[in-house]
């Protein structure tokens, strides 16, 4: 069969991708190639799918449904794999291979098009919440993944060369940078976090109601990885009368029931929504980007 690529997955690989990058190109050697690899029948590519992978419908051996799960080596797909194996299963989508470093993971069969996000607001918060605090465990002994301080240590300097192209930016950008600068100071765990946690991550699945999906693995504390599901629904809070308050009580809501500190979940979910609103117009996404600036303006 044809590995086409979704356009979905071609857009978004086009703002990010280095120059040069032949990934898209190469996959219809690689995807049949990591296939035939694993003794796995192709069934059809999953679309719209996601943004930083092709995610093929695979049987394997046995007629188990699986999937096929194909990332860029720059999303770290070994990372993701060695989240997902310390995981277990609980809380997150089983992985099923072991490693065989061509960035291609075999992982348990969920219902992609059934996400929390179909949930009415209140439960579906309710349910993912449920699901993050699952994987909030200790990292493997020896673990190499990237620590909260030096990922927001990276976006602290896009964010920075945003806000000098931007100076109108500069205000909202420096005080997002001086709430990470305070949060790093004393930061109250180490645990192992999701990274990338909302709502469209966590699909229907059979072993559990609910399953997290996508994870790009980060150490560091809950709150970081707290902060992506305060601003679910972004759209709907910016065209309420009343989003302001709702993100206020939103944040007080998600602080309380996973025994998460407001204040520092309030910081957080500023600096994350400034980094995705500054990244958002580095790619030319200016509308998404007055969104998240709007949003974070609340804060």
């Amino acid at each position: 069969m044809a590995f086409e690529p979704p356009q979905r997955l071609v857009r978004a690989l086009g703002e990010t991708a280095p120059d040069g990058d032949a990934w898209l190109g190469e996959l219809p050697e690689v995807a049949p190639a990591a296939a035939a690899l694993r003794e796995l029948t192709v069934e059809r590519v999953q679309v719209p799918g996601g943004r930083s992978s092709l995610v093929v419908l695979v049987r394997r051996a046995d007629g188990t449904p699986a999937v096929l799960k194909l990332a860029p080596a720059r999303f770290r797909p070994e990372a993701e794999r060695a989240a997902l194996a310390h995981w277990g299963g609980l809380g997150a989508v089983e992985l099923l291979d072991g490693p065989a470093g061509d960035g291609a993971l075999v992982l348990e069969r969920l219902h992609p098009d059934v996400s929390v996000r179909s949930l009415p607001e209140a439960k579906a918060l309710l349910e993912a919440a449920g699901t993050l605090r699952r994987l909030w465990v200790e990292p493997p002994a020896g673990h190499s993944f990237e620590t909260v301080a030096g990922r927001t240590g990276r976006q602290a300097q896009a964010m920075r060369a945003v806000a000098d192209r931007e100076p109108e930016l500069a205000p909202l950008v420096g005080t997002a940078l001086a709430a990470r600068e305070e949060l790093l100071a004393a930061p109250p765990e180490d645990l192992l976090l999701h990274g990338t946690f909302r709502q469209s991550k966590v699909l229907a699945g059979e072993r559990f109601p609910w399953l997290a999906v996508g994870p790009d693995p980060v150490v560091g504390e809950c709150a970081f990885d707290l902060a992506r599901l305060v601003r679910d629904r972004v759209e709907d809070l910016i065209a309420s009368s009343s989003g302001a308050s709702i993100t206020r009580r939103r944040v007080k809501k998600l602080a309380e029931s996973l025994e998460v500190d407001q204040e520092r979940l309030r910081g957080w979910t500023l600096f994350r929504a400034v980094e995705s609103g500054a990244r958002a117009l580095r790619v030319g996404r200016p509308k998404d980007a007055e969104l998240l600036l709007e949003f974070a303006g609340w804060l």
